[in-house]
């Protein structure tokens, strides 16, 4: 196997495929990636056996005598290599007695491998569900979602991210137990079609990933065990979260009666300037409504404090309610629009906040007592 590449085409790419690969493993070979060459196209593949990335580019010359081949080699070391090389260099690989030999210009470095018969591959069952769709599209379902989901929560189902597919739209939602973030997309597919699959934290984070510079429309396969999303230049699997998901319906509110209405980029700049005073454990704020005003109060141990008004559209009684401004500060972060909507029914009661104008995004934060 011997092969030359830019190094400016490889290195994005790599470093993708790379950033699933775990740094410290109980399997040697899954701190390196899987390198096969194949009439002139290298795929690269990074896997923790939760979640596997494989990339493809096509190689710039091919040495006719060892035009095809596969080794395992360590990530961390090859990405480091490539970043450290010139910008604008061609990086020539060649493989032989168990090592890999990266060279470009005066520099040459030396890599152990391991047989790539011990790398282990994401099982390739037949998915049960496939759409479409763009990576705009796919890639704002997660961006308006992920931080509402739990980290290392004994809850595992809580881990992750729902997506529920029905014959009219796609639909994810996550949750921590304090906070849910909901987001809707519409979608043509088959009458009939319902699946309900939790993805992993770590594929959602990856997924988000690869998204993020992708132009063209990606291929989502939903399985029993696994989902798929395959673009132009990389396929991404990962395992599902086995476990039963929350019934989210449960948890929005039924007919708040109390609808606050606000420039949304106002109140997070007021919230923000509230939460440099609050406590420093509980980061809890209290919102005090009145007809057409807010106001916004912080304080903490040391007896330091804060006090916040903005002008607001509310017309009931007067309320006083608490929040961890955390929460508060994430949603108003994700929501466009000028106008943020908040519907509630009293000082315990879960609310829920969203785009005033027509949005595809709901979300529900419990309050606090402070």
């Amino acid at each position: 196997m011997k092969f030359s590449i830019a190094r400016n085409k490889l290195l994005g790419p790599l470093s993708l495929v790379g950033g699933v690969v775990e740094r410290r493993h109980t399997l040697p070979v899954l701190s390196n990636l899987l390198m096969v060459l194949d009439q002139g196209m290298l795929s690269m593949t990074g896997t923790d056996l939760e979640v596997e990335l494989v990339g493809r580019v096509p190689v710039d010359s091919v040495d006719a005598a060892s035009d095809t081949g596969e080794l395992t080699a360590p990530a961390r070391k090859l990405i480091d290599i490539c970043r450290s090389l010139p910008e604008d260099c061609d990086i020539e690989f060649s493989a032989a007695g168990g090592k890999l030999e990266v060279r470009s210009g005066r520099s040459r470095f030396t890599l152990a491998t391991l047989p790539p018969a011990d790398f282990p591959n994401i099982e390739d069952s037949i998915g049960t569900h496939q759409f479409r769709t763009t990576p705009e599209q796919l890639g704002r379902l997660i961006e308006r979602t992920a931080f509402s989901m739990a980290q290392q929560d004994v809850r595992y189902y809580l881990n992750g991210m729902l997506w529920e597919l029905s014959e009219s739209h796609l639909r994810v939602v996550a949750t921590d137990g304090h906070r849910l973030a909901m987001c809707t997309t519409s979608l043509d597919l088959e009458e009939g079609t319902e699946a309900r699959v939790i993805l992993p934290r770590k594929g959602v984070q990856e997924l988000a990933r690869l998204l993020r510079d992708e132009q063209n429309e990606v291929a989502v396969v939903l399985g029993a065990n696994h989902l798929r999303v395959t673009t132009e230049g990389f396929t991404f699997t990962s395992k599902l979260v086995d476990g039963r998901f929350p019934d989210y319906e449960k948890v929005l509110p039924r007919a708040p009666d109390k609808i606050v209405q606000g420039p949304r980029d106002e109140l997070r700049q007021a919230l923000s300037r509230a939460a440099i005073v609050s406590n420093e454990k509980f980061h809890g704020v209290v919102l005090q409504l009145a007809e057409g005003s807010m106001k916004i109060l912080a304080n903490n141990p040391e007896q330091e404090e804060a006090e916040v008004e903005l002008s607001v559209d509310y017309e009931g009684d007067a309320l006083e309610i608490g929040f961890n401004v955390d929460y508060l500060l994430d949603v108003l972060s994700v929501l466009s629009g000028e106008t943020v909507k908040m519907s509630l029914s009293d000082a315990n009661s879960r609310t829920l906040l969203e785009e005033a104008e027509d949005g595809d995004s709901l979300y529900v934060i419990m309050p606090m007592r402070l």
